[in-house]
C-alpha cells in the first residue's frame, strides 16, 4: 500500500501524559508504513529528543532566541503561519490534532488546505470549557470539519456525544503501555538508597504532575488520617514536575506533620523502577480523562487506588485489580489505602491481575492496530463510522 502521510500537531512535547503517549505511539506507527511529520505550537519540550533519535521529525516554531518572535503578541500568529507553510509542504493526507491548544490553532488553519482528512483527540473531560466559554463555541464550531474525533476512555466520548457531535465521527482508542521498560524483575538496589528509603519501607507512589486537580492535597490528608497505623516505616513518592503548586503541598505536609514522609521527585524518567520499588499506587485526580500513569502502575503489578472520574473505573476493577473511591473524599481515600497497606496477600492478589488486565486490554500493540486501522478506514472507507474503522479488522494486517 502507498505510504500514508501523517501531520500531528501538539501544544508542545513538554512532559505530560498525553505527550508520553505520543512518544510510545509515533515511533511504532512509523514501523506501519506512515510518513510522520509533529509540529509543536509552543516549543518542542524535553520528550521531543525521544521521537527524533527515532527518526521522527519535530518541528517548533522559532529555533532561535528571536526577542521580537518570542513576544507573546507576535508568537501566536508566527507560530499559525509557519504551521500553515509546514502543511503545505507536507501535504499530509490526515491531520491529527492532540489537546485543546493545537486543536484551537491548527483546526481552524488546517482549513485553508484542501484534502486532508482532520483527526481531534479529546484526552479529558469538558471540564475546562467552563472557564473559557468563547474558546467553548469555536471548538463546537470547529468539530463539524473534523472527519473524526477521538476519545480515550467511554466517559470522555460520553462528554464529546454532549457536545452534538455527529455519533459516526466519534470513536474510542484506550491509550496503551509498552510492557517492556514495566517488566517483572527488580530495580537497581541503589535506589532506595538514593531515596533514604529503609530496605522494608512501605512505598506508595503517585505518577502525576503537580496540578491542582489531581488531589495530591486530598492525598496527604488521606495520609495524615492513617499515618500512625500504616505498616512503619512508610513513605510516599510524589512523582511529576511541579506547575506551581509545589510550595503550597510542602507547607501541608509540614503543618500534617507528615512531611519527612514525602519525596518530591519531580519529573523523572526512572518511572517504571520506582513503580517496582512500590507496594501500591494511588492516582487521586479531581478531573481525568484516561491516565497512562494507572496503567503503568498495574503493569508494575501495583494496585492501584484510584478516583471515579473520567476513565479511571474503566481501566481499576474496584475489588479486583484496586479500589476506586469518589473524588475529593480524604476518608475514603484513607481508607482505602489503609486496607491494602495492612493485607500483603491482597496487594499481591490485586497487583497481578491488574498486570494481566493491562496485557489483554491495554497493550501498545492494540494501541496502535486501532489507531493504522482508523487511518486506512479514514483514507479507504470513509462510508463507515469511526468506531467501526477502529475495530475492523486492520488493513495493513491482512
Amino acid at each position: 500500500m502507498d505510504r500514508i502521510k501523517i501531520f500531528y500537531v501538539i501544544g508542545s512535547l513538554d512532559v505530560g501524559g498525553c505527550e508520553r503517549h505520543l512518544t510510545q505511539i509515533l515511533p511504532c506507527l512509523k514501523t506501519k508504513n506512515i510518513n510522520i511529520l509533529v509540529y509543536t505550537i509552543s516549543k518542542k519540550g524535553a520528550l521531543a529528543k525521544i521521537l527524533e533519535e527515532e527518526g521522527i521529525k519535530v518541528i517548533e516554531p522559532i529555533k532561535s532566541s528571536n526577542k521580537i518572535l518570542e513576544c507573546k503578541l507576535i508568537k501566536p500568529f508566527y507560530s499559525a503561519l509557519k504551521l500553515y507553510s509546514e502543511l503545505r509542504h507536507f501535504r499530509p493526507d490526515i491531520i491529527h490534532f492532540f489537546l485543546p491548544q493545537s486543536y484551537l490553532v491548527g483546526g481552524f488553519i488546517s482549513l485553508l488546505i484542501k484534502g486532508p482528512k482532520r483527526v481531534m483527540s479529546r484526552r479529558s473531560l469538558n471540564d475546562y470549557q467552563k472557564k473559557y466559554p468563547f474558546l467553548s463555541k469555536l471548538e463546537h464550531w470547529l468539530h463539524p470539519k473534523m472527519t473524526a474525533i477521538l476519545g480515550n476512555s467511554t466517559a470522555v466520548c460520553q462528554n464529546l456525544l454532549s457536545e452534538n457531535i455527529q455519533p459516526s465521527k466519534i470513536g474510542k482508542i484506550y491509550n496503551g503501555i509498552n510492557l517492556s521498560p514495566v517488566a517483572i524483575n527488580s530495580a537497581p538496589p541503589s535506589i532506595r538508597k538514593k531515596l533514604n528509603l529503609q530496605k522494608k519501607c512501605f512505598v506508595i507512589s503517585i505518577t502525576a504532575n503537580l496540578i491542582y486537580y489531581k488531589g495530591h492535597e486530598d492525598l496527604l490528608i488521606a495520609l495524615s488520617i492513617v499515618k500512625e497505623m500504616l505498616p512503619y516505616p512508610w513513605a510516599v513518592l510524589f512523582i511529576g514536575r511541579d506547575d506551581g503548586i509545589g510550595g503550597n503541598l510542602l507547607k501541608k505536609a509540614e503543618h500534617l506533620n507528615i512531611a519527612q514522609n514525602i519525596r518530591w521527585l519531580g519529573s523523572r524518567n526512572d518511572v517504571p523502577d520506582l513503580l517496582k520499588i512500590s507496594d501500591i499506587g494511588v492516582l487521586c485526580s479531581h478531573e481525568e480523562g484516561f491516565s497512562n500513569a494507572i496503567l503503568e502502575g498495574m503493569a508494575a503489578s501495583l494496585p492501584m487506588v484510584v478516583t471515579d472520574v473520567g476513565g479511571n473505573a474503566e481501566a481499576v476493577k474496584n475489588g479486583k485489580t484496586g479500589f476506586v473511591v469518589n473524588a475529593r473524599q480524604p476518608q475514603e481515600l484513607a481508607d482505602a489505602i489503609l486496607k491494602l497497606a495492612l493485607d500483603p496477600e491482597l496487594r499481591e492478589k490485586m497487583g497481578l491481575a491488574g498486570r494481566k488486565r493491562v496485557e489483554t486490554e491495554f497493550s501498545l500493540d492494540r494501541c496502535i492496530t486501532q489507531y493504522v486501522q482508523l487511518y486506512d478506514g479514514l483514507l479507504s472507507m470513509p462510508n463507515q463510522s469511526v468506531e467501526e474503522m477502529i475495530t475492523r479488522p486492520g488493513l495493513r494486517d491482512e
